[in-house]
């Protein structure tokens, strides 16, 4: 039997885990919503090129001109396709663009997508603007199954694909400063179990929402008294609020094949949040 000195066999297990990480090597994908360094999208684009994937970066006109997705594509060699998620047109458009780019059929698509002009405007919940009521829904949830949609019938998504969206607690519980997002949020959880039963039995892709801790986002940070209630959470949840990052990683393997089970879920990535009552912390303050 061959013993392996200590440092060759470190190097060994070094290049293995290497190797292990290379879970999306050979995969396809479109990640959208990236803004800048705080999105989870951003990091979601890090971790998969990392993890071997190509894939093509895709925002909103006015979204990219206010971040820094340039920057983002060079460093991870992907190509930006500017989309309204709204615009069936402009969903086609990315759909056969990306395939024509990356070679291939996509295996996964992240949709990190959510607007409400009725936040951004501080509109109290009973005093909602109706049609920015509309805009909201179409932007952070009806988006999702545009793309799907879309998708099934340009024939450019793959069999087997993995398309993951990302959610929120507010779509099971009332949080008073989220206004119509929380309707938005519960829409998109609705959608990812039908598209995931009609896109199974289509061709056996996967659609998953993830729901997140609050993060310190540009967009979660524009939710008044965002900074209270990320204090709040952290101290409810025993592992503490999950970071971007940890969240980045636990999508890049919803990708994968490592899940290609799953589908039709709203996984909770909240540090256990989701499934406490009170805690001591909480109380001491009562």
């Amino acid at each position: 039997m061959i013993s392996l000195s200590r440092p060759i066999k470190c190097l060994f297990l070094k290049k293995k885990r290497q190797m292990d990480l290379k879970i999306l090597e050979g995969k396809r994908g479109i990640i959208s919503g990236a803004l800048d360094e705080s999105s989870i999208a951003w990091k979601v684009a890090q971790k998969a090129a990392a993890a071997g994937a190509k894939f093509t970066l895709t925002n909103a006109p006015i979204a990219m001109r206010m971040g820094e997705i340039n920057k983002l594509a060079e460093s991870t060699g992907a190509e930006i396709i500017p989309a309204d998620a709204t615009s069936i047109e402009d969903i086609e458009n990315l759909l056969l663009k990306s395939e024509e780019i990356l070679g291939g059929k996509i295996d996964f698509i992240l949709h990190s997508i959510g607007m409400s002009p009725n936040v951004r405007k501080k509109k109290a919940y009973t005093d909602l603007n109706y049609d920015w009521f509309d805009k909201t829904l179409d932007v952070s949830a009806i988006s999702l199954h545009k793309m799907v949609q879309t998708g099934l019938k340009t024939d450019t998504i793959a069999e087997g694909a993995s398309v993951v969206c990302l959610s929120y607690i507010a779509a099971q519980r009332t949080f008073s400063e989220y206004g119509d997002m929380a309707e938005a949020k519960s829409l998109l959880e609705s959608l990812t179990r039908s598209l995931g039963y009609h896109a199974g039995k289509a061709k056996g892709i996967r659609v998953n929402s993830i729901s997140q801790s609050p993060t310190w986002t540009t967009a979660g940070s524009g939710v008044p008294g965002f900074d209270k209630f990320f204090n709040y959470a952290d101290m409810m949840s025993p592992l503490g609020n999950a970071s971007a990052e940890d969240c980045a990683n636990y999508v890049v393997m919803m990708f994968s094949d490592y899940a290609k089970a799953v589908t039709m879920q709203n996984l909770y990535h909240d540090g256990g949040f989701s499934s406490t009552g009170v805690v001591p912390e909480i109380m001491d303050k009562v």
